[in-house]
């Protein structure tokens, strides 16, 4: 399952932002993902949409009950030519009265369409007000190749039961209610998932042995995380089917991928599939048990006997660490001592690199030292800044497009990354100087996985002279001089 968009935050922050009484006055808020699945009659994308109820208007029927409807229009389209579409009324479940409307309703899509490359369009509006709706486009590539083993897309599931009679969520003999989001908040305990193996059977046999494992991994360095890691044992089919869950209630806030992977009995992965999410947990703390089993004896860090220097050291970690190592400086760093932090620098980097940890810590000094020089501002070290976060992260951009003069935006930077953690092509960030007297630019947008995604980024950026209160308005006029379009669509 892959995510489409998510209009300026979070939705689980959304249904808490309006009250009960300004109903009339919200606009609409959803959370869309996908995922690809193939079957014997092709293969075809399933879309799950979610929708919050406190965002939309609810009229009274006939009944005296309330209901909200929402028209949506979704396009597949290649070379500009309509390949697959779907216009539809969706109607939330009727209610009572309109005094609690903070829960969601959950839509599912099917599209049979071949394998390729799609422009995936969707238009949302609420029936109900008199408010246009606004497009987003998204590539959607579906590629199941029918003489080697490949996986589905992964599904994100909140629930599911046994279904002896197939309806619109049934996939194997399970209805399958999504889970539409890709964030797990506090709240959540577990993550279920689905998933589809094709045509391991071409790989090693009808009816052979092979494991399928599963395991959350740190999005930043790939980094196996042990405890959230299972195997199981399979035989070969037609098609095999993955429906299982992770205990997360322990797992860090950070960003994660789920990763499967279908292995053969030489424990070759013939097969694998990734699933980006994000945690919020901030009660998770790393286990300070296993931080103490690091051995560091005649190691660089063991060198490091100057705490405030350690110290910041490891601060300065914070922009390339996983979530659990941002949950220990978060958390202990204040309180550790010497030794505890020591302990941690090596465990540090010996997981960035094995090989040679301490080749690894030089180097990222010398690129902390660079955003210091370049990023650093009076009240911020420059690690500490947007920019010199991106710049630790994912390392200098190939091309740096700033603009600090246009007459009808704030100062900004449009950064481009021709190659992004070796699986994201062409991915660009947008920082901005809303101040216009320091130095500390802010991320206001990025299409990378992980990053904040904020569809009114030009509105935002011209709100030096220009203001709306439409939070469904994404686009500006070009004024003289303006070239934030040229440069997102075309950097320096």
């Amino acid at each position: 399952m892959k995510k489409i968009f998510r209009l300026i935050t979070l939705i689980f922050i959304l249904f808490s932002v309006f009250p009960a009484s300004d109903l009339e006055a919200r606009n609409l808020w959803a959370f869309l993902s996908y995922s690809t699945f193939n079957s014997a009659d092709g293969p075809y994308v399933e879309t799950y949409l979610s929708v919050a109820a406190n965002s939309v208007k609810f009229v009274k029927k006939d009944n005296g009950k309330f209901q909200a409807t929402v028209n949506i229009l979704m396009t597949f389209k290649q070379d500009k030519e309509i390949k697959a579409f779907k216009k539809y009324e969706l109607n939330s479940a009727e209610i009572e009265d309109t005094l609690n409307v903070n829960f969601q309703f959950i839509d599912l899509q099917r599209f049979a369409i071949p394998n390729g490359t799609y422009d995936f369009e969707i238009q949302l509006a609420d029936k109900n007000k008199a408010v246009p709706a606004v497009p987003y486009n998204q590539n959607i590539v579906i590629d199941f190749a029918s003489d080697k083993p490949s996986f589905s897309g992964i599904e994100l599931v909140k629930s599911y039961t046994k279904e002896p009679v197939p309806t619109t969520l049934t996939k194997s003999g399970y209805d399958l209610v999504p889970y539409t989001y890709t964030f797990f908040p506090e709240n959540e305990s577990k993550m279920i998932f689905y998933s589809e193996l094709y045509n391991i059977g071409k790989a090693i046999g009808q009816d052979q042995k092979f494991l399928i494992s599963y395991y959350l991994e740190s999005f930043e360095n790939n980094v196996k995380l042990n405890s959230y890691s299972k195997v199981k044992k399979e035989t070969s089919k037609d098609v095999n089917v993955l429906l299982s869950e992770i205990a997360i209630e322990n797992l860090p806030s950070g960003n994660y991928n789920l990763v499967i992977e279908a292995r053969n009995q030489q424990n070759e992965v013939v097969a694998s599939k990734k699933l980006f999410f994000q945690r919020m947990n901030p009660k998770a703390q790393i286990d300070l048990a296993d931080l103490g089993a690091t051995e560091i004896a005649n190691t660089f860090a063991e060198k490091i006997t100057n705490a405030d220097s350690l110290r910041e050291f490891i601060n300065s970690t914070y922009p390339i660490a996983t979530g659990i190592e941002k949950s220990f400086i978060r958390e202990s760093l204040k309180k550790a001592d010497l030794r505890m932090m020591q302990q941690f620098f090596y465990g540090f980097w010996l997981s960035h690199d094995p090989q040679n940890p301490e080749l690894a810590w030089n180097f990222y000094k010398e690129q902390v030292y660079k955003v210091q020089v370049n990023f650093g501002t009076p009240v911020k070290k420059g690690y500490q800044t947007d920019r010199g976060r991106v710049y630790l992260e994912y390392g200098p951009p190939n091309t740096r497009s700033a603009q600090n003069v246009e007459p009808s935006n704030y100062p900004y930077e449009i950064w481009q990354y021709y190659t992004l953690n070796n699986n994201q092509r062409n991915r660009k960030f947008v920082f901005y100087s809303p101040d216009m007297v320091t130095s500390d630019f802010i991320l206001l947008h990025s299409d990378a996985t992980g990053e904040i995604i904020n569809p009114r980024w030009k509105i935002d950026l011209r709100n030096r002279i220009y203001e709306t209160l439409d939070l469904q308005e994404t686009q500006v006029i070009n004024a003289w001089g303006d070239m934030q379009t040229d440069y997102w669509e075309l950097p320096n």
